[in-house]
């Protein structure tokens, strides 16, 4: 089944008009928060639809609009829409109640706590970060658990959410949304050593492509990365060494050695940014050498061996520009019996 519809979403005083779906008793958006819209009449164009159906939900006529998007938004097996989404930011008229549920102005930045759909929080975001007309498909299965995500054709990270004990929730969150929402999601990370005479080990960093959405051009772990929804910790640990560097590692050669809660806040490319995760930590003690490495370009800049120690006082005193957690390091330290 194929459907065409528009959403909007009209703005006023930093807030949008949200429609709270408390009516319908099957409606597949019961008790969510959306926008105004509907699905297309005979031979209506998007505009057309845009216009009539949020003077019928809400009274006002739009005399300000903008078209930001195209959705497909795929249901289970049998139902496929085309959604036109739209903000607005001029209306005229007084208000009226709606027979879809209740109309509420909402400031923008307590949207996010709203019980939504997952894919809307998406392009929440991507309006939010004015991102220009953009496509975004959105696929869930019966149980509403977003399965795929693909911005102008590109499929988007979607990572699970977990509780402080690692289990999985049962929610996906797009990787945007998470780093926004600061959301608890898994991570793997694995250090790369080598004995050395100094402190008796080097470490194997990275450093961060100037391109990363959080701290660009900063060393970092040998190779991390985050673990997709649906992935186990091995099988992503694995697939990072492959991606990152070229290291074709088994999961015998990978010694597990605890974990790690990490949290910090900052503003990267203009852009908030709040991590929230629990890793899982490696050590890999096989040979490297760094010349025939194979780096990801778009992840990794270079890779150096630096001692353990001279690492340890860079993070300390700030004189290595990093991102890595003193207190993982320690633990990595403590695993290699440096006190």
């Amino acid at each position: 089944m194929n459907r065409q519809s528009t959403l909007c979403y009209i703005e006023k005083d930093g807030k949008y008009l949200m429609l709270h779906r408390v009516v319908k008793k099957n409606d597949v958006n019961k008790d969510k928060w959306i926008g105004v819209g509907g699905h297309f009449e005979y031979a209506e164009s998007p505009e057309e639809c845009l216009l009539r159906e949020v003077k019928e939900e809400t009274g006002y006529t739009l005399t300000s609009w903008k078209y930001r998007g195209i959705v497909t938004f795929v249901y289970g097996e049998d139902v496929v829409e085309y959604m036109s989404l739209y903000t607005a930011d001029g209306f005229t008229g007084d208000p009226i109640e709606c027979d879809e549920g209740i109309l509420e102005w909402v400031e923008k930045e307590k949207i996010k706590d709203l019980n939504l759909w997952e894919g809307d929080k998406i392009f929440f975001r991507l309006m939010d970060e004015e991102e220009e007309f953009f496509s975004l498909k959105l696929v869930y299965n019966k149980s509403d658990l977003l399965e795929y995500v693909a911005l102008n054709g590109k499929p988007m990270e979607l990572f699970d959410v977990i509780d402080e004990d690692g289990n999985k929730t049962g929610q996906v969150k797009e990787r945007g949304v998470a780093h926004r929402d600061g959301t608890l999601h898994s991570t793997v990370h694995i250090w790369i050593v080598r004995p050395n005479q100094e402190s008796g080990y080097d470490v194997l960093l990275q450093k961060r492509s100037e391109c990363k959405d959080s701290n660009p051009g900063a060393y970092d772990i040998s190779s991390a990365g985050h673990v997709s929804a649906g992935d186990e910790l091995m099988e992503s640990a694995l697939r990072e060494m492959k991606e990152e560097l070229g290291i074709h590692a088994r999961e015998d050669q990978l010694q597990f050695i605890g974990t790690h809660r990490g949290q910090f806040e900052a503003e990267f490319h203009g852009k908030p940014f709040r991590d929230n995760e629990r890793s899982t930590v490696y050590l890999y003690r096989e040979p490297v050498d760094i010349k025939n490495l194979k780096l990801q370009e778009s992840e990794v800049e270079e890779v150096i061996w630096m001692d353990f120690e001279e690492c340890r006082k860079g993070i300390v005193d700030g004189t290595l520009p990093n991102c890595i957690y003193e207190g993982e390091f320690q633990m990595v330290g403590k695993a290699l019996g440096i006190e």
